[in-house]
């Protein structure tokens, strides 16, 4: 089966996800004075819409395995499309927050699409069957979820750049109000694609939804990252919020002790100690502090003028969604690249050489940062692992968890992401609050904690992934031959 036959019309649906991911980034400094806030606030969008992604990738992922991916990813669409139509109606803060929050339920589409295609792979008989192998010619289902991956990716990154594009555009011609209305309509289009053209996977397990263990983790979630907001609104030494973000963590030993009891869990915990996934989930935790918790400082730090502020690039939004364009051109050829890397070296190097790349990135912002083309070159840089991290990672965690749990095992991935990117973004918006230069522009001294932060937890993700076991994310007859090739005396 080619790669197109099963991804099919899952890329329309993230080249959708990709302009809700761009287009409003170059606007972000237009919205923040349209709804009189300080720049350093706009990392309050990021944050709540991160921690709603959090609680609601673990019930939609588990839902997905059991009732269906394709059916899970309607409800999805249709939740984001009205979220995304209130969008432009929203004119307080408090109102345009709870919008842009809920429409951060797009998060479970790459986790619901990559479990979908693993689960069509395999039912197609691609795949490693007991008594046996493999079809002559034929791929398995790892190797055709990680070029779908890609795929996808690609298609992701490409409706990000023609959103930022169109986004910077259209924000510099007309008012704000109708340019906000474009992505609703998009994603209401979108809707109807899933319907006609996607079809359902067939490894739907049934059963009944473990609500004790989603009430648990979404009580532990909630607190913990409430804890984040007060530090936002308080400052990192008020007691309170340390004490409110302990409790949410020290909710996670009932959910666990729950959920290794459940025998339906919602989130099988034993995963967190696989040696081939623990690796994977660390990653796209520590991967989510820059994909996610950075973009926001990025867009405003290229907005920032110099002539005030004495730094920044003092950018208009077109000049903005360039920059956003070339790094999103840079992921997209991460994307497709893994797959070749990973053929050529093994899954485990890719990954450890896509992280290493995300924070080389970020690092050299901290001697190039003065110009234009300085902030480009770091953004390539720290793309080509960034998409190569996005097309992964879900692939591999589906590669390696038990078969009733990839649509879970997916949406750890991006639940963990997004836990990491809430985490960021509150760190970000008090360190860009701390010492403000001019007006509503952050401090560079909020910026350069940007920049060393996500440099560093990217480097410690790679170093995460050099203890994932040699022969991981393989299919069965790659690993074998992996390993025997490993062990003979002539290698």
């Amino acid at each position: 089966m080619r790669v197109w036959a099963i991804v099919g019309f899952l890329a329309a649906v993230e080249f959708t996800s990709g302009i809700l991911q761009g287009y409003y980034t170059p606007m972000l400094t237009d919205i923040a004075r349209a709804l009189g806030i300080h720049d350093a606030d706009v990392n309050w969008f990021e944050g709540t819409q991160l921690m709603l992604s959090a609680l609601v990738v673990p019930a939609f992922a588990k839902l997905g395995d059991m009732v269906g991916h394709k059916r899970m990813l309607l409800v999805s669409t249709a939740i984001v499309a009205l979220a995304s139509l209130a969008l432009p109606f929203a004119t307080s803060f408090s109102a345009f927050l709870v919008c842009w929050a809920i429409q951060g339920v797009y998060v479970v589409w790459l986790p619901l699409e990559i479990a979908l295609i693993y689960s069509r792979a395999s039912s197609a008989g691609f795949g490693w069957h007991r008594g046996e192998g493999y079809a002559m010619g034929s791929p398995a289902p790892a190797g055709i979820t990680a070029k779908a991956a890609g795929i996808l990716v690609a298609a992701l990154e490409a409706g990000a750049i023609i959103g930022a594009l169109a986004g910077g555009a259209l924000v510099d011609a007309f008012e704000l109000r109708l340019v906000l209305m474009i992505p609703g309509i998009a994603v209401a289009v979108c809707f109807f694609v899933i319907l006609l053209g996607v079809r359902e996977s067939a490894t739907a397990t049934g059963g009944r939804l473990d609500t004790t263990g989603l009430v648990l983790v979404s009580l532990a979630l909630v607190a913990f990252t409430g804890g984040l907001s007060l530090m936002r609104v308080s400052g990192p030494a008020d007691p309170l919020a340390w004490v409110v973000a302990a409790f949410g963590l020290a909710l996670l030993v009932p959910f666990a002790l729950w959920e290794r009891r459940h025998p339906d869990p919602i989130i099988d915990v034993r995963m967190f100690v696989n040696p081939a996934l623990w690796p994977v989930f660390v990653t796209a935790g520590l991967f989510g502090v820059s994909v996610l918790g950075a973009q926001a400082p990025l867009s405003t730090f290229a907005r920032t003028d110099p002539s005030a502020a004495g730094y920044g690039l003092g950018t208009e939004g077109f000049a903005t969604s360039l920059i956003i364009g070339v790094y999103l051109v840079a992921m997209i050829a991460g994307a497709l690249l893994y797959p070749v890397l990973a053929r050529a070296t093994s899954p485990r190097t890719a990954l450890v050489v896509a992280a290493a790349l995300v924070g080389i990135g970020y690092l050299m912002f901290l001697p190039m940062h003065a110009s234009y083309a300085q902030v480009v070159t770091n953004m390539v840089i720290a793309g080509l692992g960034s998409g190569a991290l996005v097309a992964s990672l879900p692939a591999t965690a589906a590669a390696a968890a038990p078969p009733t749990q990839t649509g879970v095992a997916t949406g750890l991935t991006n639940s963990v992401k997004t836990v990491g990117g809430a985490i960021a973004s509150c760190a970000f918006g008090i360190a860009l609050s701390t010492g403000v230069a001019t007006g509503t522009a952050g401090s560079l001294t909020g910026y350069v904690t940007v920049w060393v932060v996500c440099g560093a937890t990217a480097l410690a993700a790679a170093g995460a992934l050099l203890v994932v076991p040699r022969g991981a994310f393989r299919d069965p007859a790659e690993r074998v031959s992996s390993e025997t090739i490993h062990k003979s005396p002539m290698s």
